[in-house]
Parts: C-alpha cells; sequence; structure tokens
C-alpha cells in the first residue's frame, strides 16, 4: 500500500466533504420511492411484508457531526485497549439483521422496515442484551441514503436515525459495531478500484466523524461481505484481483477512520477478506491494513448443508470436521499472530429442528469459546416459509421462540 497516494486520495475526499458539507444531500440526494422491493441475497431472508410509514427521529446533522472539514486537533477521551484484549471481553453477540441494512431509497422507517420486520426500538435491544448478549451488530446500508460524488453525503435523517439505534445498544454498555452492507458500487476490480476508494473513504469520514466521540465500546466494521456480485467467483473465493482489491479497500476504511482523528485514532476496526468467507483460499490471501487496532471479520454457517442450504438436511449428524477445520486455521493465521478474529455472521437457520440446532450450536460456538473467538448470531427476523429463517428474537413480541437453542448459545459462550 503506498501510504502517499491514500493521503491525497482522502485529501481531496475531506476537501470535497469541506465543501459541500457532509449532512445534506441537497440536489444530488437520492429520490424517496415508496415501497421498493427488497432482494434476497445469499446470507439473508427477509419477509415481503410491508412496514408502515414513519419519519426517521433526530436532529437535523451539521457538517462537521457527517464528516465536515476538521478545524482543530481532537481530543483522545477513551481509555486504548489491544483488539486482542478487547475480543476476550466478548461473549456472544446478536445482529440487528434485514433492518437497517435496508437498500430501499425510501424516507424514514419505510426503509427500516422493508424487509418486513418492525421498526427497532429501545425494548428490543434490551430483551437481547438482558439474556447475555454482550456484542450487538448494526447492518446497516447506506447507498440508498447518500447523495453523488465527490461528496457522497449521508442524508441526515439517516445518519441520526443509525446513531438513535447505535444509542439504544450502546447505552447498555455492550460492545456495538456498525457497518455498511449490501453495498455493489465497492465492487472489488481493478476497474472500479478508485471510484469505489473514494466512495468509502468518503462515507466513512462521515460515519467516523458522527461517532467520532463513542468510547471503545464502538467498533466499525469497514465492508460486510465485499466481493465481484453476480460473477461466477462471488461466493467461491473470488479471484485474485478481487481479493487484492478487497485488501486495497481495507487501507482506504482505515486510513479514513484514522484521519478523522479523537477516539478514531486508536478505536479498533474490523476487516474482511473477500467475502467475508470461511473457505481457505480467502482466508490465506489476507494482508491486513498497516495497524495495531484490527481484528479480522470472518462469516461462517457451517457446515453449509445443515445451517444455511434450505434444500440442505436437518439433521445435525454430529458433523464437526468443518466446524473443526475453520477454527484451526484461523488459529494458525491470525490467533496464533497476535491477530483476533470475530465471527460476524453465524447461525443454522429452522427446519424444524431445534435440539439438532442445539446440539450443532453447543459444539460451534464451544469450540469457537476454546479459541477464544466471540461469534454474532445472524438473526433476520425470518421464522417461517421457505427461506432462511434464522429468527431468534420475535421483534414484535419481545419473546424468544426457541427458548432451548438460545439457552445453548448463552451457556456454550460462557456467559
Amino acid at each position: 500500500m503506498k501510504k502517499r497516494i491514500l493521503a491525497v486520495m482522502l485529501c481531496g475526499v475531506l476537501a470535497a466533504a469541506a465543501l459541500t458539507g457532509c449532512g445534506n444531500a441537497g440536489e444530488d440526494g437520492p429520490t424517496a420511492t415508496l415501497g421498493q422491493t427488497q432482494e434476497t441475497t445469499p446470507e439473508q431472508s427477509g419477509s415481503d411484508e410491508g412496514g408502515e410509514s414513519s419519519a426517521a427521529g433526530g436532529t437535523e446533522s451539521t457538517p462537521e457531526e457527517t464528516g465536515g472539514e476538521e478545524t482543530q486537533e481532537v481530543e483522545i477521551t477513551m481509555k486504548e485497549v489491544s483488539p486482542m484484549d478487547m475480543v476476550k471481553e466478548m461473549k456472544i453477540g446478536w445482529n440487528l439483521g434485514n433492518t437497517l441494512d435496508s437498500t430501499s431509497t425510501s424516507i424514514g422507517a419505510v426503509v427500516e422496515m422493508a424487509w418486513g420486520n418492525p421498526k427497532t426500538t429501545q425494548e428490543m435491544i434490551d430483551a437481547v442484551v438482558d439474556q447475555g448478549f454482550n456484542v450487538i451488530r448494526i447492518p446497516v446500508s447506506w447507498g440508498g441514503q447518500m447523495g453523488s460524488a465527490p461528496a457522497y453525503n449521508v442524508l441526515p435523517a439517516w445518519m441520526d436515525r443509525v446513531q438513535e439505534v447505535v444509542d439504544y445498544a450502546y447505552s447498555r454498555g455492550v460492545y456495538v459495531i456498525v457497518n455498511i452492507h449490501h453495498e455493489d458500487w465497492h465492487f472489488p476490480s481493478e476497474e472500479n478500484k478508485d471510484a469505489a476508494a473514494e466512495h468509502l473513504a468518503a462515507l466513512w469520514t462521515a460515519i467516523a466523524t458522527r461517532f467520532r466521540d463513542y468510547d471503545e465500546h464502538l467498533i466499525f466494521e469497514g465492508m460486510n461481505e465485499p466481493r465481484k456480485i453476480g460473477t461466477s467467483v462471488e461466493w467461491n473465493g473470488g479471484d485474485k484481483e478481487g481479493r487484492d482489491v478487497v485488501n486495497y479497500l481495507d487501507q482506504v476504511f482505515v486510513d479514513a477512520v484514522r484521519a478523522t482523528g479523537g477516539n478514531n485514532t486508536i478505536r479498533n476496526l474490523m476487516v474482511p477478506g473477500y467475502a467475508a468467507s470461511s473457505s481457505d483460499t480467502a482466508l490465506k490471501a489476507i494482508v491486513l491494513p498497516e495497524d495495531d487496532h484490527l481484528i479480522v471479520s470472518v462469516h461462517a454457517y457451517t457446515p453449509y448443508d445443515f445451517a444455511l442450504n434450505t434444500a440442505g438436511r436437518s439433521t445435525w449428524d454430529n458433523d464437526t470436521r468443518d466446524i473443526d477445520h475453520l477454527m484451526e486455521i484461523l488459529d494458525e493465521l491470525f490467533l496464533s499472530k497476535g491477530v483476533p478474529v470475530i465471527i460476524g455472521e453465524f447461525g443454522a437457520m429452522n427446519k424444524d429442528n431445534e435440539q439438532e440446532r442445539v446440539q450443532w450450536a453447543e459444539y460451534y460456538v464451544g469450540k469457537a469459546r476454546e479459541y477464544g473467538i466471540p461469534c454474532i448470531w445472524w438473526d433476520n427476523g425470518a421464522f417461517d416459509g421457505d427461506g432462511e429463517n434464522f429468527g431468534l428474537l420475535n421483534r414484535r413480541e419481545l419473546t424468544f421462540p426457541y427458548p432451548d437453542l438460545l439457552k445453548a448459545l448463552i451457556e456454550s459462550a460462557g456467559v
């Protein structure tokens, strides 16, 4: 990575932000289109049930709050915690899936409820935290709530709503992960690399500036599953070009966050390999950015035939091989070298097989705990139908329909 080139690029982004202000999309902002259909990705499944419209809360943002020009040095107000020590404090986590990660360009709560889940409340987060989860990952899609190049201004109402949901968890003293999710503009090719880097730097400048004063409990995750969407190499570990560009964009993300100063100079950050894949090919190709506060992000719905394949088997069959191999290679590549790992998404979908999932969860989470790897359950709010039913919390009733599975997750994590 050539630091000088990145510095010039980031200066250009920050200069553009200063001229236009990152807090207002202006005439270049996205057009509101109500009722846009959500596409289901291989990692998720959502309901097609619509949600009611309401305005997002929060106050209007200033350019400085969402990534504008800095005119003074910002003080560090949090303690410095090594990523390894931080990860040791994490037990088990929960994803607020199929919610703020909507790619709809609608305005207000219509975006948040586009998957069919209800609007997030403090009570929902409390229900999860009260069970013992001490990590809340909040996937967020930003592309539909941003203006055009070069400023890529984030709509103030969207930034405010994201912050409001972050505060639901942050106020409970748990670890909170914010990412960028379902973005296709960072397609990892050489042809698109420079445009993706400019966009990524502008967005993370805005996010990092808004959340700069939060303490070490807030973690930024640079990208979700960066991959060549719609190609033959999308899910198989990628090709060399794609893997190399993802490594490059990871460095762009880190540099953009660090440039915002203050607590962000020492904040722990999560970076993925290609598609956040757990394949050997993708994991071995990860080249970490030059930084001392990094955590590797991996997604692993394994064994695939049981955990993620809708047409696969419903029995666990004590199939431990893939889980064992995953932990071993993560240890070899990262943990043994002092680099912590978080499995940012995992789960086994409902196939009317709770007791099988209980046995699987006990082994998966227990094995990960042996290696010091916290796991974050992917909860998309889906319980019924023929899709990817990873629902754990019934968000409307604030209940957990699979109590034995919940107990297995919590106890196996050592909570």
